[in-house]
Parts: structure tokens; C-alpha cells; sequence
């Protein structure tokens, strides 16, 4: 949560953050300013309230998100950007050195560390970083990478935090449940779906309706979707191929992972399902993976270390004679990732859940993660994959933030 940021920044030597970039669809960003139509920089000093620079045609934008989060705002119109052209010959890099510098030295801030955050171009980030750390030399301006400052603070939710992944789950839920009226509504000619002119139902017919369904529910699906079927199935992240025809008795994994419009909270959600029936190998891979989801499910505990919950999958697969990373770490059938991750501003956050997870990864109050055990084998045409989002409450409870039935076959209406 935000509360721990300072916290956080004493115990790993942080004098300062800087973040940069647009609002929209940049977690660093907006986890300060929520949802915002703007672009600026933000300086966060250890122990100090952040501060907002905006540009002031965004001004009301800017106001909007500091009455949100209590930051303090300054204006970019402020530091006359046409002078300190003039200053430096037109060179718009110098200048905006210059701007920068100035910004950090009001805030008292010209030695220390400071980590940088945001999303910008990369040669931009570049030049500017080489030429502020030669304007400011007793500054130590860096980067994290996986286990990050923000990651760690991200990791454990507040109440609002919680709710809005809550309403990204309904949302979720109900393209899911429209998604299964539309599949099961169609005809069936020769073991394939058909539409009303006797054409072929197609993955890539599904998949703009599943985005016509989120956009009318306001939400937003940047990053895709997996909707893949038979063989392509087998392969976790497949997110198939358009052109393949929705047939009976495949498995579907369809893994739906919307947020909110302008880059918000994320869900995530997975379910398998045939069409029509069920194969009995199909069945019985089926039954493996939903046994495992129930058995893992009933054993997540508050504070637990999360690498547990993935060597139990894994024990427990491998019970049943599949492989797993834990005996093959480079396996490409069977269970071949980690049992879940954080969610929240990014699909994937903090706790992690593999067997190489460090020890603050654990099932902290607060926390919300996915539950994702799968099995796949794509030599045999079949993956499955279940999948549901959880808050560890306050209270230890461990609760599914979007109910949604766990059966693996559709019966057609058709």
C-alpha cells in the first residue's frame, strides 16, 4: 500500500522517486495519480508528500488527481521553458536539463539516490538521465527491475484498491457468461459452430465480440486475449489462432484479462470448456487440474510463503503422473509455470509464486492473486487451465472476488 512507501524507501537506501510518462496505461503513474488525462513528472522524496508537475493545459486534470491523493502540484508554465531555451542556444535536451535541475534543487533534493519509474521512450530516458547526472553529479539516479520499490508497495491492497478489482471481476464474469451464450446459441454442422448463413464460427469472430462486450462495460483489453482451442490450447500462452473453427468436444482455454478504461485495474480469469462433450482423455486431464484447483484453493492461508503453495502443485501433479517444473525446470508439457501472481495496475505483480519466490512473497492481508494450476499437452491436442482471482482479507479470510461455475462442457442450445 501506499502508506508503506516511506518505509520501504528507508529500508533499501531510497531518497527519492521519479516518475514520468502519461497516466493512462502506466502503473507507476497512475498508482499516484489514479485516472488522469495527463502527462507530466512526479518527485517523491522520502517522508515528504509527492509533488505533481504538470503541463497547464492539464491543469484541471492535475487539481483532480491531487484532491484524490493529497499530493501538492506545481506548473510546468512555471519554469519558462522559452527562456532557458534562449540559455542554451535552442538545444530542447539542455533545456529540459536545466528544468529538471531545478525542480530537484527546490525540493532540496541534489544528493542521494533516487529511482526512476514511468514510461517514456527509451533513448529519451537516455539522454535525459546522462545529462541530469552531470548537472547533479551527487545525485545516484537508477533503475529496479522484477523486485522493485513500487512492486513490494503494490503488493498488499487498500479497500478501494480491492473493490475496483472486484467490479473489473463482474465485468469479467459477465462477458465471460455472454461469451457462453454466444457459443452455445449456434448451430453445429460436421462437428463445427455455424452462423445463420451457414458459414463457420471463428475465433476471431469471438474475440471481437468478447472486446465489443468489455468496451460496452467500460472497460478496456490491451493486452489481448487468449481464446485458444485444440492444440493450441497445450500451449499456455497460444492466445490463438483467428481463423480456427469452433469445434465440438476441443478443449477451449480462454483467458480474459481486461482493466479498467485508461489503464487501471487489472482481472484475471480462466476458464476450459468443450463444446458439446467432453473426450474422455479430455475428461480425465480435466478432472486432474479441477482437483488440484480445489485442493490448493482450501489450503491458502493468511502470511503463508507462496513457493509452498507451488511445490504443493506440483507434489500434487506429479502424484497423478504428470511433469512439472519443480523435477524439469525447462519442461514444455505437463505443469510448466508457477501456480499464480499479484494483480492489480499490472496483470502480473507481487507475491510470486515459483520455486525461486524470495520470503516477503506471501499471502500478506491485502494481498490479491491469481490461482492458476494447468496442465498441457499440446502432442495430444488438449491444455486446461483454471483460473480465479483472491483477496487475503484482513480478517484471514480468503475470498473469490468474481464467482463464475467451474464446469469444463457447454451444452449447445442449438
Amino acid at each position: 500500500m501506499k502508506q508503506q512507501l516511506d518505509k520501504i524507501m528507508h529500508e533499501r537506501g531510497i531518497d527519492a522517486l521519479f516518475v514520468t510518462g502519461t497516466a493512462s496505461h502506466n502503473p507507476s503513474m497512475y498508482y499516484f495519480t489514479g485516472p488522469a488525462h495527463m502527462t507530466g513528472d512526479l518527485i517523491k522524496v522520502r517522508d515528504c508528500t509527492p509533488v505533481l508537475y504538470y503541463n497547464p493545459m492539464e491543469r484541471e486534470e492535475a487539481a483532480r488527481a491531487a484532491a484524490r491523493s493529497g499530493m501538492q502540484t506545481k506548473n510546468l508554465a512555471d519554469y519558462n521553458f522559452r527562456e532557458l531555451l534562449n540559455q542554451v542556444d535552442g538545444d530542447y535536451l539542455k533545456a529540459s536539463i536545466l528544468r529538471y535541475k531545478k525542480m530537484f534543487e527546490e525540493q532540496n533534493l541534489t544528493s542521494g539516490r533516487v529511482v526512476m519509474y514511468g514510461k517514456v521512450d527509451i533513448g529519451s530516458i537516455v539522454a535525459l538521465v546522462n545529462g541530469l547526472q552531470s548537472a547533479l553529479p551527487d545525485l545516484n539516479f537508477t533503475g529496479e527491475m522484477n523486485d522493485s520499490l513500487l512492486l513490494e508497495a503494490m503488493s498488499t491492497k487498500d479497500d478501494d484498491e480491492v473493490e475496483r478489482i472486484r467490479k473489473m471481476g463482474e465485468i469479467t464474469t459477465w462477458v465471460v457468461g455472454q461469451t457462453a451464450d454466444f457459443l452455445t446459441s449456434h448451430a453445429v454442422r460436421d462437428e463445427v459452430l455455424v452462423k445463420g448463413d451457414g458459414s463457420p464460427l471463428r475465433i476471431g469472430d469471438v474475440k471481437k465480440k468478447i472486446n465489443l462486450w468489455l468496451m460496452e462495460r467500460g472497460a478496456e483489453n490491451p493486452e489481448g486475449t487468449i481464446f485458444s482451442i485444440g492444440r493450441d490450447a497445450g500451449v499456455p500462452h497460444n492466445s490463438g489462432n483467428e481463423e480456427d473453427l469452433l469445434r465440438m468436444g476441443q478443449t477451449i482455454v480462454y483467458d480474459i484479462y481486461p482493466c479498467e478504461a485508461g489503464g487501471g485495474y487489472f482481472y484475471d480469469f480462466t476458464r476450459t470448456w468443450c463444446l458439446g462433450y467432453a473426450p474422455d482423455p479430455v475428461q480425465a486431464l480435466y478432472q486432474d487440474v479441477y482437483e488440484v484447483y480445489q485442493k490448493v484453493m482450501g489450503e491458502l492461508k493468511v502470511n503463508a510463503l507462496c513457493s509452498e503453495y507451488q511445490k504443493l502443485t506440483c507434489d500434487l501433479f506429479e502424484a497423478k503422473g504428470h511433469p512439472t517444473v519443480q523435477s524439469n525446470p525447462a519442461i514444455q508439457e505437463g505443469y510448466v509455470h508457477s501456480l499464480g501472481h499479484g494483480l492489480g495496475l499490472r496483470v502480473h505483480e507481487k507475491p510470486a509464486f515459483s520455486q525461486l519466490a524470495a520470503e516477503k512473497d506471501r499471502l500478506y492481508p491485502g494481498t490479491v492473486i491469481t490461482v492458476e494450476p494447468g496442465l498441457y499437452y499440446p502432442e495430444r491436442g488438449m491444455g486446461v487451465r483454471l483460473e480465479d482471482t483472491v483477496h487475503v482479507r484482513a480478517d484471514g479470510k480468503i475470498e473469490v472476488l468474481a464467482e463464475y461455475p467451474l464446469d469444463l462442457v457447454l451444452p449447445l442450445k442449438g
